[in-house]
């Protein structure tokens, strides 16, 4: 018998993820049963159960999977721009956002997940924790605003970062239900209400 690489494993794991997001974005989570799962990824239920023991088990891996998709893209674009106004920094992430949903539809998956988590806690605390690893990347930038003199120190760092998240969840929303037109010229409106120093 062959050897099974973790690669090939890999491989049937993520054709697994990606057969299940079809179905939950066409059908919703509990409207999708394992028999349209199996189907839908071309695989017997054997090879299915071999990675994931319950349809929950794909909707938890999807869902962590797609928030952790959206810290990076926080992570990553606070950590190459912090010397760059905030509201540039948060049009980029919004336009990674807007590339991704064209790609994989990631904020239609973020509202289902979203309301996963209501009635899941080990699902929600996931959702927290990653949370407060977005709020402290961008805590970090807007600390450093504040100490140049271009962001005010009226409230501290870490609100205005929660402030700041709260446009990411409206922004995902509006792109989900309506689409890229409801949510045109939102990161041309982040850079000018949020300007550089030098262009204020």
């Amino acid at each position: 018998m062959p050897k099974v690489t973790p690669q090939y494993m890999e491989a049937r794991r993520a054709q697994i993820l990606d057969a299940a997001r079809r179905c939950f974005l066409r059908d919703g989570f509990h409207s999708t049963s394992m028999q349209d799962l199996f189907a839908e990824s071309g695989l017997s239920a054997g090879a299915v159960y071999r990675h994931f023991a319950s349809k929950e088990e794909m909707i938890t891996a999807i869902a962590e999977e797609n928030m952790r998709e959206v810290v990076t893209m926080v992570h990553s674009v606070a950590t190459d721009r912090s010397s760059s106004s905030v509201g540039a920094m948060m049009a980029d992430v919004f336009e990674m956002v807007k590339t991704k949903t064209v790609e994989q539809n990631v904020a239609g998956l973020a509202v289902l997940a979203w309301s996963e988590s209501l009635r899941n806690p080990a699902l929600a605390r996931q959702f927290n924790d990653l949370l407060a690893r977005m709020r402290a990347d961008l805590a970090e930038v807007v600390r450093e605003h504040q100490d140049s003199g271009t962001f005010p120190r009226e409230a501290t760092a870490e609100a205005i970062a929660a402030t700041l998240m709260c446009a990411l969840p409206g922004y995902l929303l509006q792109l989900a239900i309506g689409g890229a037109k409801d949510v045109e010229g939102v990161p041309e409106a982040l850079r000018a209400l949020w300007p550089d120093a030098a262009a204020s």
